[in-house]
């Protein structure tokens, strides 16, 4: 299973589309579990996402001092995870201070899609979206470029 860990609810209803379009795009490839945490401060944050980690997860933390990556990185590294099979993929995106440090230190991976600050709402539907490209390119199906 794919989980995505997130602090906020969505409030604009173009997101909740957005994302609800992708979730069911996905879940056609891959059981996606989306779960959404109340935005508080960091610390009652950390200890939410805790609650929602299992010990076989392999967590990814999206955060600016992460590595960047290709589609077709990202791609080869949720293939090799889904072929082992001994974890969920867990990804992680933080609230507006961002994540706890005893998260970061606890995942498996630290992931950046750029230096730029996005909207968490937004930045949620752009990791669908290569989410969904990913399950896109490892079935050989078209997908626009």
């Amino acid at each position: 299973m794919i989980k995505i860990i997130c602090i906020g609810k969505l409030k604009e209803n173009y997101l909740k589309e957005l994302i609800n379009d992708y979730q069911k795009r996905i879940n056609k490839y891959h059981k996606l579990e989306i779960i959404e945490l109340k935005d508080s401060n960091i610390l009652e944050e950390k200890k939410e996402i805790l609650k929602c980690i299992n010990t076989n997860d392999y967590i990814i933390s999206l955060c600016i001092e992460g590595k960047e990556v290709s589609t077709i990185e990202l791609k080869d590294k949720i293939n090799n995870l889904l072929l082992t099979g001994n974890s969920n993929i867990t990804f992680i995106i933080g609230g507006s201070d961002g994540l706890d440090n005893e998260i970061k230190e606890i995942s498996n991976e630290k992931l950046s899609f750029s230096h730029l600050t996005f909207p968490h709402g937004l930045f949620r539907g752009i990791l669908l979206e290569q989410i969904y490209r990913v399950f896109k390119i490892l079935n050989n199906e078209s997908y626009h470029k």
